[in-house]
């Protein structure tokens, strides 16, 4: 288990970084950047492809927002001296899969649509990758112990959350 004092910090691109930090804030951090790279992913194909303007403005929103959290969560892993990619065994964890589909498996299926079915099935999705992300941010709530990670966490839940209902009121009326 990785531990530093409590109230050590360091300097780093978003500001002073607490280094008081274990296993759950590593990982947390590590999977969530994963789990962003992949919500960008799909939000940026949606920004390209998608019918409605208010879904290309969703998917907007979900890439402006999550890339700061990158770099965030990114600026704490160098900070604690942890690798800032999750170890091999981890990749298939954290609340990555979407309607029992890989990131791949759902990118490919988005490629092969257009128009409002395209549009349908990215909210579907995002949808379900999101309740990964609140999933995985309550984890680090429930075993985290770095403030910063903390906060983040709670701030992911709030928004994403928010974001689900909106995507599902915006599904229901395509």
């Amino acid at each position: 288990m990785t531990q530093e004092p409590t109230g050590t910090q360091t300097s780093g691109p978003a500001g002073e970084v607490d280094q008081t930090h274990n296993d759950a804030d590593t990982m947390f951090a590590q999977m969530m950047i994963v789990h962003h790279e992949g919500a960008i992913e799909m939000a940026d194909l949606a920004v390209e492809r998608a019918a409605s303007e208010k879904v290309r403005t969703v998917a907007e929103g979900i890439s402006s927002a999550q890339g700061p959290e990158i770099e965030q969560m990114t600026s704490w892993l160098q900070a604690w001296g942890e690798d800032t990619t999750p170890p091999d065994d981890m990749e298939g964890h954290g609340g990555m899969d979407m309607d029992g589909m890989s990131q791949e498996e759902a990118m490919a299926e988005l490629g092969g649509l257009s128009g409002t079915e395209f549009d349908q099935r990215f909210l579907e999705l995002m949808i379900a990758h999101h309740e990964g992300a609140v999933t995985m941010a309550e984890d680090e709530l429930a075993d985290g112990q770095n403030p910063q990670a903390r906060e983040l966490a709670q701030m992911i839940i709030d928004a994403q959350q928010a974001e689900i209902t909106e995507m599902e009121q915006l599904g229901q009326n395509l």
